[in-house]
């Protein structure tokens, strides 16, 4: 299997809270929302649709997954609806319990396992495992150079503050870009394949 770590990115880097002022406010970040005028059903969710199609996995770190578990059940009736709440969920966190899942079939692995258990997942047979959002846990992936693929919508808007992608790392990772679409609305749907 291959990791697939999609985002939602600004100019500057941030990744915090895309979709909803409420979705990430940590920091006193109050921009949250900042993607909804720049998202082109066509151009992306072709794109996440496609992706979706060829994952065998989702895995997200724990806020991620709640804001996900709340909002994907009730819906169905589109391919990236019906993969979503059909495919095998992994959640990072030590806090979760079983009894916090209701969004099935859903794994929880706790922090001292995660980064073995995405290379056990990656030395499996199938397709991607699926990532969106949860910073922190990318950011762990980038530095354990654990990510196949990276797939950035980049957004034409300067945020200022906010929770940032990528960490500070010891060595470059080099990545190619393979495809780039651009979006109604500006934005640039950019694929890059780990050059290794």
């Amino acid at each position: 299997m291959k990791t697939l770590i999609t985002e939602f990115i600004s100019l500057d880097g941030v990744v915090q809270a895309p979709g909803a002022p409420s979705e990430d406010t940590d920091g006193g970040f109050a921009h949250g929302g900042w993607m909804g005028k720049y998202f082109d059903p066509e151009v992306m969710g072709g794109t996440f649709d496609t992706l979706a199609k060829q994952s065998d996995a989702l895995l997200q770190g724990r806020r991620t997954y709640q804001v996900s578990a709340m909002a994907w059940p009730s819906r169905s009736g589109d391919d990236f609806s019906d993969w979503i709440n059909r495919v095998q969920k992994y959640v990072v966190s030590d806090t979760l319990t079983e009894a916090d899942i209701t969004w099935h079939p859903t794994t929880i692995i706790r922090g001292k396992d995660f980064l073995k258990t995405v290379a056990d997942l990656r030395a499996q047979p199938g397709g991607y495992i699926y990532v969106y959002g949860s910073p922190t846990m990318v950011q762990s992936l980038l530095a354990a150079d654990l990510v196949d693929e990276l797939v950035l919508t980049v957004v034409p808007l300067i945020i200022g503050s906010g929770k940032k992608l990528f960490p500070a790392m010891d060595e470059p990772l080099p990545f190619e870009l393979v495809s780039a679409a651009k979006a109604s609305t500006g934005a640039q749907v950019c694929r890059y394949v780990r050059a290794r």
